[in-house]
C-alpha cells in the first residue's frame, strides 16, 4: 500500500531547511525523493543554488527512522499519502508555487468536481450564518464540494450546511492527524468522511496546532479553488491571510459587505476597499460569477438551436481521446501516450482549442471540454 517514495518523501521533508519548494526543486532535478537522498551532499548543493549548508541534513537517519514510524501510523489509522511531484494533490493547489510536497488525507476528494472555498470569523454572527444557509440552499441541485478550515464559527457552518444538502466538504487541518482541534468539531469531522467527504493535512503526525500552522493551513484552503468567499471577518482575522494567498495565486475573491459599525464585517469591508475582494451585491450575482448559472442554458431555452456535430480528423480525434482518458494530462506525457513529437502535436491541440473541444492551463497541461 505505501511506496519507498512515500517513505523517502516523508524524511526529505523532515530535514533542516528543506521546505516544500527546496523539497520540489531537488526531486525535479533529481527524479525522486529516494535518489536525492543517495546522492552526495556535493552535487545536491548544485540544485538551485542551494549550498552546502541547506543540504546538509539530508540523508539524516533519524529522519529516516521518523518516516518508517510515519507509514506505520498512515497504514494503521488509514491514511493516505499524496506526494506533489507525482501529481498527486488536487490540480489547482499543485499549480501553487509553495504547495505542500506531501498531503495527507482521510476520506474521499472527488478531484473532477468543482471546488468552492469559504472561511470566516469563529464568532460567526446570525447575519453571516442566514448567508451561508441561504447559499447552500441556492446551490444544493449543483455538484462541487466545499472548502474550508474545520474550526468554529463559519467554518463549522460551512461544513454542517454542507453534510445538510448533501454536498462533499473538505476540511484542512492545521494539524497532523494523532489529535483533533477544535475537539468540539471532532464528531463532524467524523460525519465528513462518513458522508463520503475528506480531510487533509500538510501536517504529521508530529505536528501539534501550534499558532504558525493555521497560517499555512489557510494557503491551502486558498489553493484548493478557483475562488474564495470570506463571509465575516474581523480586521487582521485569520480570513484575511487566505484571501491574500488566494489573490496571490490569482483567483477569484469574493466578501460578504456588512455595517462599518459591526467588527466582523470590518475585514470584510477592508477587502473590498482595497480592491483584494469582489463585494457580494445578491446571491444571484455570486452565483454566476462562480459559474453556476450558466448562461448557456439560459441562452438556449430562449433561442434553440440545432447541435452541430464536428466531425474530427482522425489525427484530432486520437489527440483528444488521449486528452479526455488523462485530465490535465502535461505536453510530454501526451508525446509518449500518442507516440507523437511535441512539435506535431502543438498545432493539432490549437485546432482542438479554436474548436472549443480541449481547454489549455499553465504548465502546458491540457483538459478535454
Amino acid at each position: 500500500m505505501y511506496t519507498e517514495e512515500q517513505l523517502y518523501s516523508i524524511a526529505l521533508r523532515e530535514c533542516n531547511f528543506i521546505g516544500d519548494i527546496n523539497f520540489l526543486k531537488l526531486v525535479r532535478r533529481f527524479g525522486t525523493a529516494e535518489n536525492v537522498w543517495k546522492f552526495s551532499k556535493k552535487e545536491l548543493s548544485k540544485t538551485g543554488g542551494m549550498g552546502l549548508k541547506t543540504v546538509s541534513d539530508i540523508g539524516n537517519s533519524a529522519h529516516l527512522k521518523f518516516a518508517e514510524k510515519e507509514i506505520a501510523f498512515c497504514e494503521k489509522n488509514s491514511v493516505k499519502i499524496n506526494l506533489r511531484h507525482q501529481k498527486e494533490l488536487p490540480f489547482l493547489l499543485s499549480e501553487c508555487d509553495d504547495a505542500p510536497a506531501i498531503l495527507y488525507q482521510k476520506g474521499n476528494f472527488d478531484v473532477n468536481l468543482k471546488t468552492v472555498s469559504m472561511v470566516g470569523t469563529r464568532n460567526i454572527t446570525s447575519y453571516g450564518k442566514k448567508f451561508i444557509e441561504d447559499f447552500f440552499e441556492e446551490t444544493k441541485s449543483h455538484s462541487y464540494i466545499s472548502v474550508s478550515g474545520l474550526a468554529l464559527g463559519v467554518d463549522k457552518e460551512v461544513h454542517e450546511q454542507s453534510l445538510k444538502h448533501q454536498i462533499q466538504t473538505i476540511g484542512v487541518l492545521a494539524h497532523g492527524f494523532h489529535t483533533f482541534y477544535p475537539a468540539k468539531n471532532r464528531k463532524l469531522s467524523e460525519k465528513i468522511i462518513e458522508e463520503g467527504g475528506g480531510l487533509l493535512t500538510e501536517f504529521n503526525s508530529s505536528r501539534k496546532p501550534d499558532r504558525e500552522n493555521f497560517i499555512q493551513r489557510n494557503r491551502v484552503v486558498a489553493g484548493m479553488s478557483p475562488a474564495t468567499i470570506v463571509v465575516e471577518t474581523a480586521f487582521g482575522g485569520g480570513s484575511i491571510s487566505t484571501a491574500t494567498f488566494a489573490n496571490t495565486y490569482n483567483r477569484d475573491v469574493f466578501a460578504l459587505p456588512g455595517r462599518i459599525s459591526d467588527r466582523y464585517s470590518q475585514g470584510c469591508n477592508h477587502l473590498i476597499y482595497q480592491n483584494k475582494a469582489t463585494a457580494i451585491s445578491t446571491l444571484k450575482d455570486l452565483l454566476d460569477l462562480l459559474g453556476f448559472n450558466d448562461s448557456k442554458d439560459i441562452i438556449e431555452e430562449l433561442f434553440p438551436q440545432s447541435k452541430i456535430t464536428i466531425q474530427l480528423s482522425e489525427s484530432q480525434e486520437l489527440i483528444y481521446l488521449r486528452i479526455k482518458q488523462n485530465p490535465h494530462v502535461t505536453l510530454d506525457d501526451l508525446a509518449e501516450k500518442t507516440e507523437m513529437p511535441s512539435h506535431k502535436l502543438l498545432p493539432v491541440i490549437l485546432e482542438l482549442e479554436l474548436l472549443g473541444k480541449v481547454k489549455s492551463f499553465s504548465g502546458r497541461q491540457f483538459l478535454a471540454i
